[in-house]
């Protein structure tokens, strides 16, 4: 098991490492450019680095279940994947259609309309219904155990899927931010399912990890390439498979209280508040004010923290939640 999961992690990296350089020419060249918001030029940088992320989930977990069917002869999992898999490339490539949108000017990507967004990533979760994915019987805070029968794979399966892609769509908008966070809730994550002995999750978030750390070799400060819908789309499938392949809807809800608390924040503004600000003296600095309608919002309001410094804050806010699982 060992080795499979250093070759899952060897795999994912390298792929997305190699797959990145060339899809950053491929958007250029289609022109697929948006402006990086936080810099004082606002460069055009490429947007969409989530389809090298899933290349490299991709061609890790299909390495797995090739290892797991011709040299241990177990079966036992593979439609989990197999769903797994499904899932990620179809919202993968709704918030790729989703990024191919882009504002006149370059200003940002327009994307689908509001009530788009939810309907489409809806279709990404039919291979976890069709499976019946997940257990029925969860342990719900202040409610013990209750086993929700038929609800689950017909209305929680689904709705977790399409809450968890708009979810972590919300918080973006700063070099690394959406990557960053990723790496620590997915490291996090695995580690959780692995002493859970939860192999199918630990599988599918050490694909995500890995994959997500070559790309934030790129994604660092400066960008070279943006992640796009496209990334906090398959970010938000890879958190719903885990929670529900792995049973683990409690820990994933904890890492993600981040995201919930970002979608309180947006909501007061009907969710058309941007997390970006705009650079001023070295600094990133807020165009909302003194006002709080974002997490980065509570840095860029001070106009003391640069973009770097921003993401780092939150990506130790991030890493802070996560811990929780092992006390929660």
């Amino acid at each position: 098991m060992i080795e499979a999961f250093v070759l899952i992690f060897v795999i994912s990296f390298l792929t997305t490492y190699f797959a990145v350089p060339w899809l950053i020419r491929y958007l250029k060249r289609i022109k697929l450019l948006v402006k990086d918001q936080n810099k004082e030029d606002k460069p055009l940088v490429p947007i969409s680095g989530g389809l090298a992320v899933m290349a490299g989930i991709f061609l890790s977990l299909s390495l797995y279940i090739f290892i797991r069917t011709f040299f241990y002869n177990d079966s036992s999992t593979l439609l989990y994947f197999f769903a797994a898999i499904t899932t990620i490339l179809l919202i993968t490539f709704v918030g790729f259609i989703d990024d191919s949108i882009i504002k006149r000017g370059k200003e940002a990507s327009a994307g689908l309309k509001q009530w788009q967004k939810p309907f489409l990533t809806l279709i990404a979760a039919i291979p976890l219904v069709a499976i019946k994915a997940g257990t029925t019987t969860i342990g719900v805070p202040f409610f013990g155990v209750i086993n929700f029968g038929l609800i689950y794979p017909l209305v929680l399966v689904p709705l977790g899927v399409v809450v968890a892609a708009n979810m972590v769509n919300m918080l973006a908008g700063f070099n690394g931010l959406e990557a960053g966070m990723g790496i620590i809730y997915t490291g996090m994550l695995g580690i959780y399912a692995i002493t859970n002995q939860n192999y199918v999750a630990a599988v599918i978030a050490l694909a995500a990890f890995a994959s997500l750390l070559a790309f934030l070799i790129f994604n660092w400060y400066p960008a070279k390439i943006l992640p796009g819908d496209s990334l906090t789309y398959l970010l938000g499938a890879v958190l719903a498979c885990i929670a529900i392949l792995g049973n683990m809807e409690k820990a994933v809800i904890i890492v993600s209280v981040p995201f919930i608390i970002e979608f309180f924040l947006k909501a007061r503004t009907r969710f058309k508040a941007q997390s970006f600000g705009y650079f001023e003296k070295g600094k990133i600095r807020s165009i909302y004010g003194s006002k709080i309608y974002s997490i980065p919002h509570f840095f860029t309001r001070t106009r003391k923290f640069t973009e770097k410094q921003i993401v780092i804050g939150i990506m130790i806010i991030e890493l802070l939640f996560s811990l929780l699982i092992w006390i929660i």
